[in-house]
C-alpha cells in the first residue's frame, strides 16, 4: 500500500479549536511531525498536538521556518526536513504533519508536501482543514469578516507595505498576517487610508499570552511575528446594505 502524508491544521494555538477531524487524523497516524526552528523552542502546533497525543508519537524536525533572506540556507533546510520525512514514510503507513493554521493557508506543509511529492513515489498527500488566525481573532474580538457582496483580502505584510496599501484601499475586508515587525508601517497605511478606526489586532490568540486591541493604539512597537489584524469593509446603509 500506498504511503500517506496528512497535512492537519491544529489552529491558532487554543487547542479546544483543533477539529475532531484533526484529532483522530492525529491519533491514527504512525507518527507526528511537528516543525521546529533550529533554536529548538517548543512551537504552538506541538504544544497543541500534545494535548491530544502521547510524546512519543511527536517528532520533531527542523525547518527554516523564518529564513527570507538566505535562500540557500532555507532550500538546504527544506532539503533536510524532506529526507527525514521521506526516511519516516518508509518505515511508517501514514505520517501527519502538524501544522498551525490550516495546512493551505501560508503552510509550511505546502514546501514539504511539493519536496516528498517529488522524491517519494506513489505517496499520498492529504490534508485536513484547520481554523484559521483571521477566524479566531474575529470570534474573540467581534469583528465581522464578510457581509453581503464584500470581497475578503487576506495579506501577509511580508510582501511589503504597498501590497497592503492597495488592499485598503478597496472595498472589502483587509486581514494582515505576519505584520509584527512592521506594525509602525501597518498604522500608517490605516491612517492613510482611513481604515484604522474600526481595525483590529491580536497575538498569541487563545494562549495565556493573548492580545487583542484595537489598532489604533498601535504605538510602532513591533509586535510578535504571528500577529494578526482585521481591517473590516466599510459598512453604510444598515443591516444587510452590502445584499
Amino acid at each position: 500500500m500506498s504511503s500517506r502524508l496528512i497535512g492537519v491544521g491544529v489552529g491558532p494555538g487554543d487547542p479546544e479549536l483543533v477539529t475532531v477531524k484533526g484529532v483522530n487524523a492525529l491519533r491514527e497516524a504512525d507518527v507526528i511531525v511537528v516543525p521546529v526552528m533550529d533554536t529548538g523552542e517548543r512551537g504552538r502546533a506541538e504544544a497543541t498536538v500534545l494535548h491530544y497525543v502521547p510524546a512519543e508519537k511527536v517528532l520533531r524536525v527542523v525547518f527554516a521556518l523564518n529564513e527570507r533572506t538566505d535562500r540557500a540556507r532555507r532550500e538546504a533546510a527544506w532539503d533536510a526536513a524532506g529526507a527525514r520525512v521521506a526516511e519516516l514514510l518508509g518505515r511508517h503507513g501514514v505520517v501527519a504533519f502538524a501544522t498551525i493554521g490550516d495546512p493551505n493557508v501560508y503552510s509550511t506543509f505546502t514546501y514539504l508536501a511539493l519536496t516528498i511529492g517529488e522524491s517519494v513515489p506513489g505517496v499520498v498527500v492529504e490534508t485536513v482543514p484547520g481554523i484559521t488566525a483571521m477566524q479566531d481573532l474575529a470570534a474573540r474580538s467581534g469583528a465581522v469578516l464578510t457581509e453581503g457582496t464584500e470581497p475578503l483580502t487576506l495579506v501577509p505584510v511580508t510582501a511589503g507595505s504597498e501590497v497592503l496599501k492597495d488592499a485598503l484601499a478597496g472595498p472589502g475586508t483587509v486581514v494582515a498576517y505576519k505584520f509584527g515587525r512592521q506594525a509602525a508601517e501597518v498604522a500608517e497605511a490605516l491612517r492613510e487610508t482611513g481604515r484604522i478606526g474600526d481595525a483590529v489586532w491580536g497575538s498569541a490568540l487563545g494562549l495565556p499570552e493573548e492580545s487583542i486591541r484595537p489598532a489604533a493604539e498601535l504605538d510602532g512597537e513591533p509586535l510578535p511575528y504571528l500577529s494578526t489584524l482585521i481591517a473590516p469593509a466599510r459598512r453604510e446603509g444598515g443591516r444587510g446594505g452590502k445584499l
